[in-house]
């Protein structure tokens, strides 16, 4: 009896100690992410809403203020108003005209055509490089007074363009870019049309509905949750958007393409006013986040999934 409860005893033990070493071998893998969560993310997350409520400056030590940051951007910085307004015409621009180039080109990558994985491929390279400072540089260079565009048009017989100089052109000549970068939202477009029953378009022809009709009535409907994660991962990133501007136009002519990450980038590292700098991104977020909501809650309208259901 006494050797059966050792027995008993030392397998419970066992047990233990080995869920305990599961557990612990579990936070061991976990670790370098949790560390680099907590170091990169979480950290500067919590002391730059601290700081946004202080004047600190590069070198200096930081002096509580209260709310002054934030009224000095609401009543104060004109700049801040005129980078919102920017930034908003851009978001409200480039993003749908992007979306709807990337829902173009993958009903063309959709089709059955020759070679078409190459051309899918090569749609998807300008995603790869994406808005980095060479590509910036590139697209300067390209749409300058001398450059290849302008040098393309005169064959035609079009005068050059001042795409950079000109403050009615420069901020398109940015949402050209951000369209050509439409490959990732491409790829979600295109994954989303071969989940689409054909059954659908066999009964639309059935019924003697044209294309047109079909595409508004079948493809669209079925496609909502492709567009509704676009939209948002689109406007996120278009609402963050700095270096096509910082690069190709520097924020000129006449501040048309001052854009808010414009803005938050010269008083943390021009004038090191990390503290206002910190308000601004907290400002940012906010507007980001109201935006956002105003997407998911209008998304119980207009978001359908296959089983009928709404989000």
């Amino acid at each position: 009896m006494e050797q059966s409860t050792a027995i008993e005893l030392k397998s419970s033990l066992h047990h233990k100690r080995s869920k305990t070493l599961k557990k612990y071998t579990g936070l061991l893998y976990i670790a370098p992410w949790l560390l680099g969560f907590l170091g990169f993310q979480l950290y500067p997350l919590v002391s730059s809403f601290y700081y946004s409520f202080t004047n600190l400056s590069l070198g200096g030590n930081p002096k509580f203020v209260g709310l002054d940051n934030y009224i000095r951007i609401f009543t104060v910085d004109p700049e801040f108003w005129k980078s919102l307004s920017v930034t908003i015409v851009y978001v409200f621009t480039s993003v749908p005209a992007k979306l709807a180039f990337a829902l173009l080109i993958a009903m063309i990558l959709n089709s059955k055509l020759k070679f078409i994985n190459a051309f899918r491929t090569i749609y998807y390279i300008p995603s790869i490089l994406g808005g980095s400072v060479a590509v910036s540089v590139l697209w300067r260079f390209l749409f300058m007074k001398e450059g290849t565009i302008n040098q393309i048009l005169s064959v035609f017989s079009i005068p050059p363009l001042d795409w950079i100089g000109s403050p009615s052109l420069a901020l398109f000549t940015i949402d050209i870019l951000t369209v050509w970068q439409f490959g990732s939202s491409m790829v979600l477009f295109l994954a989303g049309l071969k989940q689409i029953p054909a059954e659908l378009y066999e009964a639309g022809i059935m019924d003697g509905a044209s294309k047109i009709r079909m595409f508004f009535t079948i493809t669209i409907p079925m496609l909502t949750p492709i567009v509704f994660f676009n939209v948002i991962m689109q406007l996120v990133g278009a609402f963050q958007e700095f270096t096509s501007a910082f690069v190709i136009t520097g924020g000129g002519p006449m501040q048309s393409t001052y854009l808010y990450g414009m803005k938050l980038y010269l008083e943390a590292f021009r004038y090191f006013k990390m503290g206002y700098a910190s308000a601004l991104s907290w400002i940012l977020f906010l507007i980001i986040l109201v935006f956002t909501l105003i997407i998911f809650k209008s998304s119980k309208k207009w978001v359908y999934y296959d089983d009928g259901g709404e989000f």
